[in-house]
């Protein structure tokens, strides 16, 4: 891809949680393509970070990929993050993809949900966003080209039983995202979401039942579960000068699923 091209991130850093599979995998590959070097953050999967990092730089005399392992819900170790990505590419990060997240397998009720699975939900999904779009936003170069982009999710607008606290969590973040797009008002800096629908990944997979997969793909008109390779490209395309305009959006990448 041509420098110069409006769809180029020669040279920008990014910073990608949960890249080690699923999604964030495929953005981090898809983001690394467009020319953009790329902080791997992963919380406990080393060993799948390394090799989406050696995806990357295979071939590449100067690495474009590091890893970085933090714990999005924990301020100093988002911070560590941040320091990681200046450190390895010696530039401020241009590009925030928020990526991580929690879902319970378990598709309790609202009334059958424990405290202790809502915490863990909204800690990493919301408090994790969260802290990650405070200190991009007060870390991320300004001027043009810098970017903040949450994964959120469509069980927000399709209020799926079982998904409460996890919709719940994503809901927040997605009003989140939206205000701060406003506060970022003179920056330069755009903030948006990318809202999934069901996407054939390991998370997606966990604690569902066939009839649960099958009602999934038949609620989708073009009748299949979404790839990751599906939403890596509206990501990319935000993550651009060519996506720029677009600014306190929630994007819902499904199908037509809702």
């Amino acid at each position: 891809m041509a420098e110069g091209s409006k769809h180029s991130l020669q040279d920008r850093v990014a910073i990608v949680t949960g890249a080690s599979r699923g999604i964030g995998r495929a953005i981090a590959l898809h983001l690394a393509s467009m020319g953009a070097k790329v902080v791997i953050n992963y919380t406990s999967s080393s060993a799948q970070a390394d090799l989406v990092a050696s995806q990357i730089n295979a071939g590449s005399s100067v690495p474009q990929a590091i890893t970085a392992r933090a714990n999005i819900s924990d301020p100093a170790q988002v911070k560590s993050l941040f320091d990681a990505a200046e450190s390895a590419f010696n530039s401020p990060v241009d590009i925030l993809v928020n990526s991580a997240g929690v879902l319970d397998s378990k598709f309790p009720n609202v009334f059958n949900t424990t405290i202790e699975d809502f915490d863990n939900t909204f800690n990493v999904n919301t408090r994790g966003a969260f802290l990650c779009c405070k200190e991009a936003a007060n870390r991320i170069k300004q001027g043009r080209g810098g970017r903040i982009i949450c994964l959120t999710s469509s069980t927000v607008a399709s209020s799926k039983e079982g998904y409460g606290a996890y919709a719940a969590s994503k809901a927040a973040v997605e009003t989140l995202v939206k205000i701060l797009a406003k506060e970022l008002k003179g920056t330069g800096i755009t903030a948006n979401c990318v809202a999934p629908g069901p996407v054939a990944t390991e998370m997606f997979f966990s604690g569902k039942t066939e009839e649960m997969v099958k009602a999934a793909v038949e609620a989708c008109p073009l009748g299949r579960l979404g790839e990751t390779d599906d939403v890596a490209p509206v990501v990319g395309f935000l993550a651009s000068d060519a996506g720029e305009w677009v600014n306190g959006q929630v994007i819902r990448v499904n199908g037509g699923y809702v």
